[in-house]
């Protein structure tokens, strides 16, 4: 078996519009994720797999679209990515088409759809989404609304919060549904990672309080079950790939811990692009 990693294209702008209908997009949200905690992980080398795949130069810092999981992600299946930290505008890569929006540009996929899981499907792919946190469990209403996006979405137990190996059984139910997807049709398949979200203290033995040393435990442990998830989509072909923490959080920073509230831990999230070629 070739266990090399995939192969990555040389960094270059993404022109989202003109990769519509011949690449396969994938979403992957680390949730709660901090920036501080992905980029001293990636520096210590504790991600290896994600090491292979970010640009050379690592995390880009951005600004989250929401303080808590619903909302981030209602914000980013509107198209509102994570912003970049620099003045803007920034045109985004994808779009839904209303009046007076400034950042929207030439490179913009712009749909005619209330989201962008639905104008891509009204585009030809495929919609996929493997849960993690409770907003993605289907267990109550609220809990059905983002997944209620997609085509095809599942979750379980083991997806969750408190299961310890849970991105492993999350890639490895995605890798079971892309294997089992006609190589003709095009793929968006989302992940939203809940081994870096509360709590995390099984990841670092011994720890007795969540910590940005514990958040970089689960995240490492996260990024050893990541490879597979990669390798599945490099056999279908090319795909654009975003990587990206829906929020941040705090460890008690001013005060403050969790989320859902204004502080530079939780709006400050790390962000990656890039396009993996085919196998």
């Amino acid at each position: 078996m070739d266990r090399r990693p995939p192969r990555l294209e040389a960094r270059r702008v993404i022109r989202a519009a003109a990769l519509l209908g011949s690449h396969d997009i994938l979403l992957v949200t680390l949730d709660s994720l901090r920036y501080d905690v992905a980029c001293a992980a990636l520096a210590a080398g504790r991600t290896p797999n994600l090491a292979r795949l970010l640009p050379a130069e690592g995390w880009e810092r951005r600004h989250a679209p929401g303080s808590f999981t619903f909302a981030a992600h209602q914000a980013i299946f509107a198209g509102f990515l994570p912003t970049p930290a620099t003045p803007g505008p920034h045109h985004r890569h994808f779009a839904l088409r209303f009046e007076g929006s400034r950042t929207t540009g030439p490179d913009t996929a712009l749909f005619d759809a209330p989201d962008i899981v639905s104008g891509l499907a009204a585009h030809g792919y495929h919609t996929l989404c493997i849960g993690g946190v409770g907003f993605f469990n289907k267990r109550t209403p609220l809990g059905r609304v983002l997944p209620g996006l997609f085509a095809e979405s599942h979750w379980r137990a083991s997806f969750g919060v408190q299961a310890r190996d849970s991105t492993a059984a999350q890639v490895g139910a995605a890798v079971e549904r892309i294997a089992a997807l006609d190589p003709e049709k095009r793929l968006f398949q989302f992940i939203n990672v809940s081994a870096t979200h509360h709590p995390t203290l099984a990841y670092l033995p011994g720890a007795t309080r969540e910590s940005a040393e514990t958040q970089g435990a689960a995240l490492a442990h996260a990024d050893g079950a990541l490879a597979p998830l990669f390798a599945a989509l490099s056999r279908r072909g090319p795909a654009l790939c975003i990587l990206c923490a829906d929020h941040g959080t705090a460890f008690g920073e001013d005060g403050y811990r969790g989320h859902r509230l204004a502080h530079p831990t939780v709006w400050d999230v790390p962000y990656a692009e890039f396009i993996l070629e085919a196998a």
